[in-house]
């Protein structure tokens, strides 16, 4: 399941718990971009990992990518905190990729992420 955090309104934030599935991101993610979308025209992203990446389901993965891919060209900031140094590692290999900038944070760094992705500081 995937749950929204309060933030700012230049920013959608979640946290994923226990399984993760295709529903959770077309109830809760899909909506909460494309509502920030149409508000900015941009995305800042952040998403709490407090679930192993395997709890992801196949469904889950495609509607990821989906929304990735149809807004290639609004990715701002997306900032994914989790403890896991290879989910990091990839995370922060995306902007060679992909539109936007991309980090991986640890979870004892939340606030660190929320404020990059907010576009409150800068981080190396």
């Amino acid at each position: 399941m995937i749950h929204q955090i309060d933030t700012t309104d230049n920013i959608v934030a979640f946290r994923a718990l226990a399984e993760v599935t295709k529903e959770d991101f077309l109830s809760a993610v899909v909506p909460a971009v494309e509502h920030l979308v149409k508000q900015t025209n941009e995305i800042n992203f952040l998403l709490v990992l407090d679930t192993d990446i395997k709890n992801f389901t196949a469904g889950a993965w495609l509607e990821d990518a989906l929304l990735g891919l149809k807004h290639l060209g609004k990715w701002n900031r997306a900032a994914i905190v989790t403890d896991s140094d290879e989910i990091i590692t990839f995370t922060n290999g995306f902007s060679y990729v992909v539109p936007g900038e991309f980090k991986g944070f640890k979870k004892l760094d939340f606030n660190k992420a929320l404020n990059w992705a907010e576009g409150n500081i800068q981080v190396k």
